[in-house]
């Protein structure tokens, strides 16, 4: 029996036929993925921070993972950050401690500013969450020796600055106070009865 008829092999069932490859270039079943959007300028921070915070931690002796850090790392991440600062921090015995634009230099350290600390620390709890770190019950960035770390580099940098920190209030709004002072005044005099 002769040949004159030539088959075509077969494509192995792991790989697609040749036919089925030009259907789907002429014809897509998976729409093709759309190039993302460009991060916000926040969420571009907090990749940025986390990225820091977890190269800090390979570079201690020995190197830590993840799932192995404790607040009192975050904390000596927090100190070992100061040496990037460009907060001037008066020392107690200087000359210019307490005085807001001091009118010459002196030798005191430059530490990172408690705002731009607070706000790292904001970002690094949001990361911490996102990359699987747990409830925010055991996020060692929300810990409370992290708020009171936080509230003792505010109250220092503000006497050496002699800027006294003040908490905003919060305003209130006069229209509504009056308005709940009008109905209290109303609903009184239409509940009593006549007599």
């Amino acid at each position: 029996m002769s040949s004159d008829h030539h088959t075509q092999p077969k494509d192995p069932p792991d790989r697609p036929s040749s036919s089925s490859i030009n259907n789907k270039q002429l014809l897509p079943s998976h729409p093709q993925p759309q190039p993302q959007q460009p991060l916000s300028r926040y969420e571009s921070q907090k990749r940025r921070d986390w990225n820091t915070f977890i190269q800090y931690l390979k570079s201690q002796n020995p190197p830590l993972m993840m799932s192995q850090f404790d607040y009192t790392h975050v904390l000596s991440f927090l100190r070992y950050l100061d040496q990037f600062g460009k907060t001037k921090v008066h020392h107690q015995a200087c000359v210019f401690f307490g005085q807001p634009d001091p009118p010459g230099p002196c030798t005191c350290p430059l530490k990172q500013a408690w705002g731009s600390l607070d706000a790292l620390i904001g970002r690094l709890r949001a990361a911490y969450e996102e990359h699987g770190g747990g409830s925010p019950d055991t996020n060692p960035f929300a810990n409370g020796s992290i708020r009171v770390h936080l509230r003792e580099v505010r109250e220092s940098q503000a006497k050496a600055r002699g800027i006294p920190y003040r908490k905003k209030k919060r305003r209130k709004i006069k229209n509504d106070g009056v308005v709940a002072r009008k109905d209290v005044a109303n609903s009184s005099t239409q509940n009593q009865s006549p007599t």
